[in-house]
């Protein structure tokens, strides 16, 4: 898998200009939802690096990311005379990377795109790493490829735009970074001040994690080894992603992250001996921004099937990433169905349901 550039941008117009001028192309399209179109497009159109490019605005959130609006996103380029040196530019959060890559992967076997992340999602996760996909059957990025964009442009002041809901989702990907790097950058992250945003400081804690998964990702592109440390937190979390879907009360993404971290830190803990101080106070972050999923342990089956269907499993195996410390990764953990009903209890008591 080729690497993928990845800028923090001081001008986002010069570094737009330059990735354009990388990738040759004989068509332009941009790929928007239905938020990024009002909220970031306008700025981007001021100049002329996008007069000629073709929109494609999609619906936003994650209840769009299907297979009906993949087909969506094709129709528009083969319709539009997209051929297979066109260049796709993807203006959005998370599944709008996610889904905008995917559709740039498979469209004529493969186009050229660039990211512009809009979300601290987006930034620090969604759209660095080449991970493409959609949800399909019930499940989270079921359907999906290993496809990395040419440039991922990140211009921290869309960040002004995000809600509290939004800031917090990405948030947990902050923390994962730090959780699986080191103490004192796990330290900052939980320090960091988000009821009077100092934008400065997190463009360069945004850099600082965005380096951490950069990383991890250059060591092993395709998940064999140390990239499964990126799935701390992932594998509860994506379960509890899908019942929200499957109950349509959908939650963000990091928001489901951070419970899921709360889950497998008590793994770790018990599994591996992470320290019970680091995992309180990690857990106290999360429960003082992050509310509660809530649920009985009447869902506990549900879920545990939920988590079967996890990618990272071998032979119906729920595989977890522990943790002994900060930065001392334990990836290929597995729980038997016990121990984990055991996890999902003290995650019920922590959290007060």
């Amino acid at each position: 898998m080729s690497k993928q550039e990845v800028i923090l941008c001081e001008s986002l117009e010069t570094s737009l200009g330059r990735a354009i001028e990388l990738c040759p192309h004989d068509k332009l399209f941009v790929l928007t939802d239905e938020h990024t179109q009002r909220l970031c497009l306008p700025s981007l159109k001021e100049s002329d690096l996008l007069k000629d490019a073709v929109e494609i605005c999609i619906g936003a959130e994650d209840v769009h990311k299907t297979l009906e609006t993949l087909a969506s996103v094709w129709m528009a380029l083969s319709t539009q005379g997209a051929t297979r040196h066109s260049l796709l530019i993807n203006l959005g959060g998370g599944m709008v990377t996610d889904l905008g890559g995917f559709a740039a992967a498979t469209f004529k076997r493969g186009i050229s795109y660039i990211n512009i992340p809009t979300t601290l999602l987006a930034m620090v996760d969604a759209s660095v790493g080449g991970k493409t996909g959609i949800n399909f059957n019930g499940l989270k990025n079921e359907i999906g490829a290993f496809a990395p964009a040419n440039s991922v442009l990140i211009e921290t002041e869309f960040l002004r735009t995000l809600d509290t809901h939004n800031f917090f989702s990405g948030y947990a990907e902050m923390l994962k970074h730090g959780l699986i790097s080191n103490t004192a950058h796990w330290a900052e992250l939980l320090n960091f001040d988000s009821s009077s945003i100092d934008y400065a400081a997190l463009k360069q804690l945004v850099g600082q994690s965005v380096q951490v998964k950069e990383d991890i990702v250059e060591q092993d592109p395709f998940e064999h080894g140390i990239r499964k440390a990126l799935n701390l937190g992932h594998t509860v979390g994506h379960a509890f992603e899908s019942m929200a879907l499957a109950e349509n009360r959908p939650v963000l993404h990091g928001y489901a992250v951070a419970w899921g971290i709360v889950c497998e830190l008590y793994l770790s803990h018990l599994k591996v001996g992470f320290p019970k101080e680091k995992m309180r106070q990690t857990i106290q972050f999360i429960k003082d921004n992050y509310g509660v999923f809530t649920f009985d342990c009447k869902k506990y089956d549900q879920l545990y099937a939920f988590m079967t269907h996890d990618k990272k499993n071998t032979s119906g195996t729920i595989n977890f990433t522990l943790l002994k410390d900060i930065g001392d990764i334990c990836i290929n953990q597995t729980a038997d169905k016990d121990t984990i009903f055991e996890m999902l209890d003290f995650y019920r008591e922590c959290m007060g349901i």
